[in-house]
């Protein structure tokens, strides 16, 4: 009697784990479906957000003063350089127009040869060395 009292604790036991396994098994796969238009706008976010870094390695300076000042030079520099991505920085007691994202002096150095042509004063700055 024991014997088979083991016999079938065993088996309903092996059964049990057998069949626990499917019943709590993940089988559906699910599909998500994005709008392409959210696509669109994480490449265009992705896009802004590099563009007005200050973490790059170099940038130009290419004009400080007041505010309105900055704004035409800025307007002024992005129709010159169309390709080429700048920002206004307020660097008490004034504003800087820094534009450009170069990894290195050597990239920086050639853009600046370009835009001291139109803008004598402009000058290599690193915004992250202190």
């Amino acid at each position: 009697m024991k014997t088979l009292k083991k016999i079938t604790l065993l088996s309903f036991s092996s059964v049990a784990l057998l069949t626990t396994g499917n019943i709590f098994s993940q089988t559906k796969k699910s599909n998500i479906e994005q709008d392409e238009k959210i696509e669109k706008l994480l490449v265009e976010k992705r896009k802004n957000n590099s563009a007005i870094t200050i973490n790059d390695k170099f940038k130009i300076q290419i004009f400080y003063g007041n505010i309105e000042e900055s704004k035409k030079a800025l307007i002024a520099f992005k129709k010159d350089f169309s390709q080429t991505d700048g920002t206004i920085i307020f660097g008490n007691p004034s504003y800087k127009v820094w534009v450009g994202s170069f990894k290195s002096k050597i990239e920086a150095e050639k853009a600046l040869i370009t835009i001291k042509k139109k803008y004598p004063s402009s000058v290599i700055i690193e915004p992250n060395k202190k």
